[in-house]
């Protein structure tokens, strides 16, 4: 009777460890509300997001996230940072995490970033 408490103990302590290292977790700001968003970034106060909690996407039912972003965009000649929990996209360009997506849409540049790292 012991021995089996002690495994069923070990068993839901590994199973949490296991649960909190492979969750998703992503700075979640935007630039327009909080300027320390942007580059260079300063993430001593920007919340981080647990991306397993966020609700999901109505278009894109059963989809979760699976890696984190970084949006650079200007707008009306202003750079604006969005970075939070990604759902599609390909990391990097050809899986290299250090390049990024670049381009134009409706008059706006995008440069998107997106990356399978766990913020520390």
């Amino acid at each position: 009777m012991v021995m089996s408490l002690k495994v069923l103990l070990c068993t839901f302590i590994t199973l949490n460890f296991i649960s909190t290292v492979l969750c998703i977790k992503c700075w979640n700001c935007r630039s327009s509300n909080d300027p320390k968003c942007a580059d260079p970034f300063d993430n001593s106060t920007v919340p981080i997001t647990d991306c397993k909690q966020e609700k999901g996407l109505k278009h894109l039912p059963g989809l979760r996230p699976s890696m984190c972003r970084k949006i650079r965009q200007k707008v009306n000649g202003e750079w604006r940072y969005i970075r939070d929990c990604a759902y599609l996209g390909e990391v990097g360009i050809q899986g290299d995490e250090r390049f990024c997506l670049m381009r134009t849409e409706s008059y706006v540049n995008k440069h998107t970033c997106l990356q399978r790292n766990v913020p520390q």
